[in-house]
C-alpha cells in the first residue's frame, strides 16, 4: 500500500508528465513515488517478474540545477532503467507539466562567479539516501523489489549542479563508478552554489572508474569537467564529448546518445559486460570511431 496511489496514478496517466516512453531495453520501465523514501523519484522495470534472476544495479542521480523535478531527465533515467537498473532520483514528481531545466541555466557549473551565491532545492545526501533505501529495500519483507536489487553494484551520477552532488557522493566507499554529465568542480574559490561542496582535492578521493560527459565547446561545465579529468590520475578515467552544449540529450527520445554512453558504461563497470567492455577500451573500441562523439581515456590498462 506503501506506493499503490503513486502507481495507480502513473497507470492511469494522472500524474502530470509521465511521458510515453518506456526505455529501449528489455524491461519496459515506469516512474514513481515511495512513501518509505520522500523526497525521491524511483525508476525501475514495471514488470519484475520479466527479471528471471537478473539484479538490478543502483544509479543514483542529481537534477540539473540540483532542481526538486525528479523527472526533469526522466528519458535519460527511463532507458537506463529499461536496461535492468533501479534508478533513484532526488526530487519529487511536480503535479503540474515538468519542463526541463534551461540549457544552460544559472545554477549551472561554470568558470564564472556570480555576484550571489546561489542555493539548491535539493541537498547532496538525499543521494546518499537512495543508496540506503535501496540496499534495505532488497531484504525487507514484503517490499516487491525484495532480493531483486544488486545491492553490491552502485553507481553515482548526475547532471550540471546534480554533478558535483555525484561527485562528493561517490566518496562514499559503497559507489563503484561515477557518472559526472556536463559538470567538474569549480575552481577553487569559484563555488558559485550555497549547500554544494565543490573541492578539486576530492578527486583524489574517487576509489572507482569515473566517466565525464560533457557536451563540448559550448558547455558551460566543458572547462570545470575537462580539468577534473586531467587531474585524475589514481583510477581509470573517461571523458566524451557530445557536441550538443550544456543541455545534454536528456529529454531527446530515449535519452539520446547520452543515455547510450551511460548505459554502455554501467553495463561494463557494474554488470561487466564484455561487449559493453569493447565500447570504450581498445583501439577498435565502439566509441573510439562513433562520429556523434569524441572519446579519451586514461589510467585504463
Amino acid at each position: 500500500m506503501r506506493f499503490l496511489l503513486a502507481v495507480a496514478l502513473l497507470a492511469s496517466g494522472a500524474v502530470a508528465g509521465q511521458p510515453p516512453e518506456r526505455g529501449t531495453g528489455r524491461y519496459p520501465a515506469l516512474f514513481e513515488e515511495r512513501a518509505d523514501l520522500p523526497n525521491h523519484v524511483v525508476y525501475r522495470p514495471a514488470d519484475l517478474t520479466r527479471l528471471k534472476g537478473e539484479r538490478l544495479g543502483i544509479y543514483v542521480w542529481g537534477n540539473g540545477g540540483c532542481s526538486a523535478d525528479g523527472t526533469s531527465s526522466r528519458n535519460h533515467l527511463l532507458e537506463i532503467a529499461s536496461h535492468g537498473y533501479l534508478v533513484i532520483a532526488a526530487g519529487r514528481i511536480p503535479r503540474a507539466t515538468p519542463a526541463p531545466p534551461p540549457a544552460a541555466s544559472s545554477a549551472a557549473p561554470s568558470t564564472t562567479t556570480p555576484a550571489a551565491r546561489l542555493t539548491v532545492a535539493t541537498p547532496t545526501r538525499l543521494l546518499v539516501d537512495a543508496i540506503d533505501w535501496a540496499q534495505r529495500e532488497n531484504g525487507r519483507a514484503g517490499s516487491p523489489l525484495r532480493g531483486h536489487i544488486a545491492v553490491d553494484q552502485v553507481a553515482a551520477s548526475g547532471w550540471s549542479c546534480g554533478g558535483l552532488q555525484a561527485l562528493a557522493t561517490a566518496q562514499d566507499p559503497r559507489v563503484r563508478t561515477a557518472i559526472i554529465m556536463n559538470s567538474g568542480f569549480f575552481p577553487d574559490g569559484a563555488n558559485p552554489i550555497a549547500g554544494i561542496v565543490s573541492d578539486k582535492a576530492l578527486l583524489a578521493g574517487l576509489h572507482g572508474p569515473v566517466l565525464y560527459v560533457l557536451g563540448g565547446a559550448t558547455d558551460i561545465a566543458a572547462a570545470n569537467g575537462t580539468d577534473d579529468f586531467r587531474r585524475i590520475d589514481r583510477v581509470p578515467a573517461a571523458l566524451i564529448n557530445i557536441p550538443v552544449g550544456h543541455g545534454g540529450t536528456y529529454m531527446q527520445p530515449h535519452g539520446g546518445v547520452g543515455a547510450i554512453v551511460a548505459t554502455t558504461w554501467l553495463d561494463w563497470q557494474l554488470k561487466g559486460k564484455t561487449a559493453a567492455k569493447a565500447a570504450f577500451v581498445g583501439r577498435k573500441c565502439r566509441f573510439c570511431h562513433d562520429p556523434r562523439l569524441t572519446l579519451t581515456r586514461k589510467n585504463f590498462n
